[in-house]
């Protein structure tokens, strides 16, 4: 048998040879991986979206979150040239749907149109939340608009004044529809409940066209909804607006006057939404995101729906979108504290 000596260029090649080839197998597995990994960051960045976007509203069909969500959608599907599915999550005022995006992949195909009270309002009024402001992406504000004061058209009243004057004389006798525990309506129906002094009932539902559904049919006999929301319904006459809760008269309906106007000075509460991702979710994409929000805004299609919905677009970047918060968030929970509102 021929053997090697230790020291011959035989036995000193064999050690290098082996190194060599493994240095090869290595590079080409790691070849493997880059040509893996690179169209995947191309995918989610360069060349999103290429599938359907999904967004979730966190109410029911029909509702003010629910109408801008599918407007939106349908402009932003236009400039990404894929479907953009509406998901309606209803539950816990929007605590099911924020669950729900929280724990999506952060690549930008699940994202959640939240309305302000879910950041604002849910956390002083939840002993636990399945989500916090740190589970997400703030991409963005869209838009915004004032709410209305309605009553069921059977209460005996005809204007702000006098539906505050029975209010008062029948304490606890009104019910409140809202959207839910936490919701904008239910936190504005609560902060004009302690403006005006009244002493009503809450009543949530899963959303705002359940809850207008019960307030036309006078189960409830008040509610302060969202313009683009309760608007449709006032035509019906079995509701009536009394005040809108802008600093200004909206131009959808001129005729009826502020809070402020018709009786309680400096009141004023307006809903907002914002278009949020999960934690994670790369900074280039959501820029891009809310790039084309912007764009989508500028549409004629969606100044045209902002118009006839009484809204604004009120489109502003993650950081003066967490200053709104915040600031938002001190006001509510001293509201929350002072009304003894709970989730319950």
């Amino acid at each position: 048998m021929n053997h090697l000596k230790m020291n011959s260029p035989q036995a000193l090649e064999a050690p290098a040879l082996a190194k060599r080839r493994a240095g090869l197998k290595w590079l080409a597995l790691t070849g493997i991986g880059l040509a893996v990994a690179w169209p995947a960051a191309q995918a989610q960045q360069g060349d999103w979206p290429n599938k359907p976007v999904r967004v979730v509203i966190p109410f029911s069909s029909g509702g003010a979150t629910d109408l801008l969500g599918r407007a939106l959608g349908n402009e932003l599907g236009k400039i990404w040239k894929q479907s953009v599915v509406i998901d309606n999550r209803t539950g816990a005022g929007g605590a099911v749907a924020a669950e729900l995006v929280a724990k999506a992949p952060a690549d930008g195909y699940t994202l959640l149109l939240a309305s302000g009270s879910m950041f604002t309002v849910n956390p002083h009024l939840y002993a636990k939340l399945p989500y916090s402001l740190q589970s997400f992406e703030l991409i963005g504000k869209t838009a915004s608009g004032p709410m209305v004061v309605t009553i069921n058209s059977a209460v005996p009243a005809n204007n702000f004044k006098e539906f505050v004057a029975y209010a008062k004389a029948n304490p606890g006798k009104l019910n409140m529809a809202s959207a839910g525990n936490g919701s904008q309506v239910h936190i504005a129906g609560e902060a004009f409940a302690q403006a005006s002094g009244i002493d009503v009932t809450h009543v949530p539902y899963k959303g705002e066209g359940p809850a207008y559904a019960d307030l036309m049919g006078g189960a409830v006999q008040m509610a302060v909804g969202n313009i683009n929301a309760i608007s449709p319904l006032l035509k019906s006459g079995r509701v009536k607006a009394l005040a809108v809760t802008g600093r200004e008269r909206s131009g959808l309906m001129p005729e009826v006057p502020t809070v402020a106007e018709a009786g309680l000075p400096n009141f004023e509460f307006t809903g907002w939404f914002a278009l949020v991702a999960p934690a994670g979710t790369p900074k280039a994409l959501t820029a891009k995101i809310y790039a084309d929000i912007q764009q989508a805004m500028e549409q004629p299609g969606m100044k045209r729906y902002l118009a006839e919905q009484g809204m604004l677009a009120s489109v502003m970047g993650p950081a003066q979108l967490t200053d709104d918060i915040t600031r938002e968030s001190a006001r509510w929970k001293e509201l929350v504290a002072v009304r003894k509102i709970t989730a319950n």
